[in-house]
């Protein structure tokens, strides 16, 4: 049974190597699309199984495109297809209801094994960017009420870990040396009982700090 999908990426040579790619597989392209508006009128027209959506649209960022995808056409599965692996892009991602996020330099047994996923209503596949922060998530949803208490500079420092930035891009930024930023990093995860980067971006979106 074949994957019908819509592509949706302001680039020509995406969408045609797309087709390339996943020619003689079960994944059938039945439309495409350049902007986002144009993705959800040909979502809404071809009701596709899975969106493989571009982060970055000339109408405003793919996410926002999402959002509106997951009201209009709610059946559909919507994977993010991405240049950038952003742990924040990644988050809202998953709080804005995409089924995975998968790098446009993946492999392409990689790509086809997520979009089946997807497809399948499986969770993440191992392939995709969200299995990273599948924990994350579901820790989250049990304390995500919780009064944490962060001071103004781990929340100023939590901010730029979202938006992916280094601990020496952190310091320049903030004109604290990077063994300070190192010491709140710590202080923050631990506060917010988090182990990895990524976890603490997924936490930073879902309170709203970014």
């Amino acid at each position: 049974m074949s994957i019908r999908m819509l592509v949706a990426d302001d680039h020509q040579v995406i969408r045609t190597g797309l087709v390339s790619l996943l020619a003689g597989t079960d994944i059938e392209i039945v439309a495409e699309a350049a902007t986002g508006a144009e993705c959800i009128v040909q979502a809404k027209e071809h009701k596709p199984d899975v969106i493989l959506l571009d982060i970055r649209m000339p109408d405003g960022d793919g996410l926002s495109t999402l959002e509106k995808l997951r009201v209009e056409v709610p059946d559909s599965c919507v994977v993010m297809l991405s240049t950038y692996d952003n742990p924040t892009y990644i988050a809202r991602a998953v709080a804005l209801g995409a089924c995975d996020y998968v790098l446009k330099g993946s492999k392409r047994e990689d790509i086809i094994t997520t979009i089946t996923a997807a497809a399948a209503g499986e969770s993440p596949s191992r392939a995709g960017e969200l299995r990273r922060i599948a924990g994350a998530m579901k820790v989250r949803q049990v304390i995500d009420d919780d009064d944490v208490p962060l001071t103004q500079r781990e929340t100023q420092v939590l901010r730029h870990v979202a938006l992916g930035l280094s601990n020496k891009e952190i310091g320049r930024s903030l004109e604290i040396s990077v063994e300070t930023v190192k010491e709140h990093v710590q202080n923050i995860l631990r506060k917010i009982a988090v182990s990895d980067r990524t976890q603490a971006a997924v936490w930073a979106v879902r309170k709203g700090l970014v």
